[in-house]
Parts: structure tokens; sequence; C-alpha cells
């Protein structure tokens, strides 16, 4: 998938994430996931589909498939900030607009917490100024 392409289903995914709607944001991230091979946009876009796996068990009232799914999320965000050479190591928020670091921040509070049937796992992840790659 080109570049331009990624960036557009990257943009949909996170206007179906704005809308609240956690199962279309999955769907619309997958084939930019599948269509990298940077190691770091590969994770960002894995953490954020994992992310969006944790909303939809939340709705079918699965709060093990919300621990897991936010652990799962939370794993590859993190790797995000972390891989690649200096050139796209600068992170998520500079690559893509999003502050993985308060991401990150609303998972680690979500898992300390009961994890009950039906309760959304965190907000619905909101994006700083998007900037295009």
């Amino acid at each position: 998938m080109s570049a331009p392409d990624r960036r557009a289903a990257l943009a949909a995914g996170l206007e179906a994430y704005d809308r609240g709607d956690a199962f279309l944001a999955h769907e619309l991230l997958e084939p930019a996931w599948m269509g990298t091979r940077d190691t770091a946009e590969r994770e960002l876009l894995q953490g954020l589909i994992k992310l969006a796996a944790a909303f939809v068990h939340a709705a079918r009232g699965n709060p093990g498939g919300v621990a897991k799914n936010l652990r799962g999320a939370r794993e590859r965000l993190a790797n995000a900030e972390g891989t690649g050479d200096a050139a796209t190591s600068v992170g998520a928020r500079a690559r893509f607009g999003i502050d993985v670091a308060q991401l990150l921040a609303a998972i680690d509070a979500r898992l300390d917490a009961p994890i009950d049937a039906g309760d959304p796992p965190i907000a619905i992840p909101r994006v700083a100024e998007r900037e295009t790659p």
C-alpha cells in the first residue's frame, strides 16, 4: 500500500475512533497495517487495532478480552515509540499526530482498575494536531 493510501486509511480509522465506531476503526486500519514495512508504523497501527478490539470486547461484555487487548495495544504502542532508525524513531506524535504517551497512560489507568463486563476500556483516543508524515 502506498504511503498516501496508508495516511488516508489512518485518517479514516482515527475519524471512526472520534465517532466512537471502534469496529470500523479496526477494519479501516488493518489494510494500512498490512501494507507497510516500516516497523514503527506497523507497531502503531497494530496497537490502534488492538485498542479497537478492546472496545469491541467491551461492547460484547467480555472483560477478559478487554484486558488482553489493552495489554496487547499497550505493548505495540510502546514499541511504536522505540523502533526504527533515527528518521523513524521520532515517534508517533511527530509522524502521525498521536499522543502515544497520553494514550499509554490512559491504558495503564484502565488496566489498574477492575474491568467489568460492558465497561468501555478507556475513552475513545483523541489525536493531537495531525501532521503529514
